[in-house]
């Protein structure tokens, strides 16, 4: 009997995922105490497997939860994990959680990204960095990339913009390269075509900024209002989702790096607080 294997098959989409992860069928046979027999015959469609196969394999190959339901259908299954809308009741506590986390980090900047780098939440540290952007970028989904990257944007206001575009698109080409997605392509090819605003290109250690680098993390640095804010970035996920919108949300949360930083946000906050 003749197997026809179609490129929208279980088998030739895990295979994809193996060579994208550059394993080979017997490295990932061990990891998944499987063999590599059974590995080749699931990949070439000899093989059916089992729901619990798949998504042990999709384990081990890093695929994102998204994609982890498309294997599931490609095979027969059905999809192990749902999407909710962020608004969804039974995502309320999440909600919550995030709210109350973007607040207490207050006043410095934090914000809640999708997996298209989409705004979904974000606090008055964040409010305060982009005051006086023009509307286009304001107007909702707000992108967080876009108004960073734009020559409209938070760009011209970056102080050492060429370290910090270079270090935002090797993160978007490290996402791409882990997740087939074709949005995140489209948004990083728009922002890696934004043109530099005009002294951009200068070298960092010819201007004149007082503060040093940190050494520890490569800092992000904004004037606002005249000051100089130094800035580290984290980045969070959550811990083995099983919702498809949870799985692809991000905080990003941005860390004074000087104590210059420290004291010009506090005064900022003691003069909201006062009126």
């Amino acid at each position: 009997m003749t197997t026809v294997v179609t490129d929208t098959g279980v088998g030739p989409l895990l295979r994809g995922w193996r060579e994208q992860r550059r394993l080979s069928q017997l490295e990932l046979a061990l990891r998944a105490e499987s063999s590599a027999r059974h590995i080749s015959f699931i990949e070439t469609g000899r093989s059916r497997p089992s729901e619990e196969m798949i998504l042990r394999l999709a384990e081990h190959l890093d695929v994102p939860v998204r994609d982890r339901n498309a294997l599931l259908l490609a095979a027969g299954y059905a999809p192990r994990f749902t999407e909710s809308p962020l608004d969804a009741p039974e995502l309320e506590t999440l909600r919550e959680g995030i709210e109350r986390l973007l607040q207490g980090y207050e006043p410095y900047p934090a914000l809640v990204v999708d997996g298209s780098y989409t705004v979904v939440a974000a606090n008055q540290g964040i409010g305060m960095l982009m005051a006086g952007l023009p509307e286009h970028l304001l107007t909702p989904p707000l992108n967080a990339m876009r108004i960073t990257l734009h020559p409209e944007g938070l760009a011209p206001r970056i102080r050492n913009l060429r370290e910090w575009r270079g270090h935002l698109l090797a993160q978007m080409e490290r996402q791409i390269g882990l997740a087939r997605s074709e949005s995140l392509r489209a948004l990083y090819e728009e922002v890696a075509a934004y043109p530099l605003p005009e002294g951009a290109a200068a070298d960092p250690e010819d201007r004149e900024d007082p503060e040093p680098y940190p050494y520890f993390a490569l800092p992000m640095r904004i004037e606002h209002d005249g000051q100089v804010l130094s800035f580290v970035s984290s980045i969070s996920t959550f811990n083995t989702p099983m919702d498809v919108t949870v799985a692809e949300l991000a905080i990003e949360t941005f860390l004074p790096a000087d104590p210059a930083t420290v004291a010009y946000l506090q005064t900022v906050k003691e003069r909201t607080l006062n009126g």
